[in-house]
């Protein structure tokens, strides 16, 4: 019955309990927000970053992506993008950051900021940067590990 439920839906039950979950608390925490007069802006706002994603932004990531694979030869070969991996991982991350710290990063607010902490927003941008050049050499080295490894295994058990 499991198996025929997982066919029809697509994923597992847990799958459908966790979503069903995850809409249940976006309800309830849009039930708590609705006599706010900021809910509507922010229904707005929420509802302009889905559109933004989905038709901008998703678009150019997919292609970005395309491009790396067939870059790196995995398309063309259908294996595993094993190296490509090791991208992804610094620009997601790199992306989040510029994306949570962007008003920091172009110094919107400056005035507030400064008023509130006392500091200014100067160091934003070199400390994106710097997270950003620590992320790639992170995982560069990951890699350069994995592929040394891979190549030392490929030469012992050539080597029998």
């Amino acid at each position: 019955m499991l198996r025929r439920f997982s066919t029809v839906y697509g994923a597992s039950p847990s799958q459908l309990l966790v979503v069903s979950g995850a809409f249940a608390l976006t309800a309830y925490a849009v039930l708590l927000l609705v006599p706010n007069p900021s809910a509507t802006r922010m229904l707005v706002w929420f509802l302009a970053a889905v559109v933004l994603h989905d038709l901008v932004l998703f678009p150019v990531y997919a292609a970005a992506d395309r491009l790396l694979r067939l870059g790196t030869g995995a398309l063309r070969r259908g294996e595993d993008p094993g190296p490509v991996n090791y991208v992804r991982l610094p620009v997601l991350g790199s992306g989040l950051l510029l994306l949570v710290f962007l008003p920091g990063i172009i110094r919107q607010g400056e005035f507030t900021y400064h008023a509130a902490t006392g500091q200014t927003q100067q160091p934003f941008l070199g400390r994106w940067l710097l997270l950003t050049a620590v992320m790639f050499a992170v995982s560069g080295l990951c890699y350069l590990i994995r592929t040394l490894r891979g190549r030392r295994a490929g030469t012992s058990r050539g080597g029998r």
